[in-house]
């Protein structure tokens, strides 16, 4: 065999792994997805929690604080804002954003108070600290505090730019789709 042969051969060989790689990488590249719109699955690409596949593991029990939830926020006036804002990614939710992932902090019936940080019925929140603006210098409104109403939930992200209960204040524990599970991920 020649030079000239032997590169020729590598080179068809090459091509024939790549017209069997790229679609097999397209297909599950589509599973994925589907995977993620229609099943316990999810993919993250946020900075609020580890990047990469997730699992929605259900929720038989009322959420307890530390639970960490993937939860759809309502289609309010408020979250289609935060939307257009660009804080809320496309998805399946109402109002056409994606499921939080986010850490159960107060349930109804606690108190929560808003300052410089979070506090819990008296105790702080860990990396709860106030971003008086967002990435782009615009100003961001906390949520003043109070009870956590019934059927609610106040949620947290350790991550700084997090936007979470502390600028939306409690959401309704009804959109609970269950604890987030991390399945494959990559924390940068």
């Amino acid at each position: 065999m020649t030079a000239r042969e032997g590169a020729r051969r590598a080179f068809d060989l090459k091509k024939r792994s790549v017209a069997v790689m790229l679609p097999a990488t397209l297909l599950g590249a589509i599973i994925l997805v589907l995977t993620g719109l229609y099943g316990p699955y999810r993919i993250n690409l946020t900075p609020s929690e580890p990047l990469g596949l997730w699992r929605i593991v259900p929720l038989g029990r009322p959420a307890a604080v530390g639970d960490l939830i993937f939860i759809c926020p309502p289609g309010t006036a408020d979250m289609l804002g935060a939307r257009a804002r660009g804080y809320l990614r496309s998805g399946s939710c109402p109002g056409g954003v994606a499921p939080l992932i986010k850490t159960v902090v107060a349930v109804a019936g606690q108190h929560v108070e808003i300052g410089a940080r979070v506090r819990v019925e008296g105790r702080e929140v860990p990396s709860s600290g106030l971003a008086q603006q967002d990435g782009r210098g615009r100003s961001l409104t906390p949520f003043p505090g109070g009870i956590v109403p019934p059927g609610h939930v106040f949620l947290h992200s350790a991550f700084l730019g997090s936007y979470d209960s502390r600028y939306f204040g409690p959401l309704p524990a009804v959109g609970i789709l269950g604890l987030a599970q991390e399945v494959l991920t990559h924390a940068p």
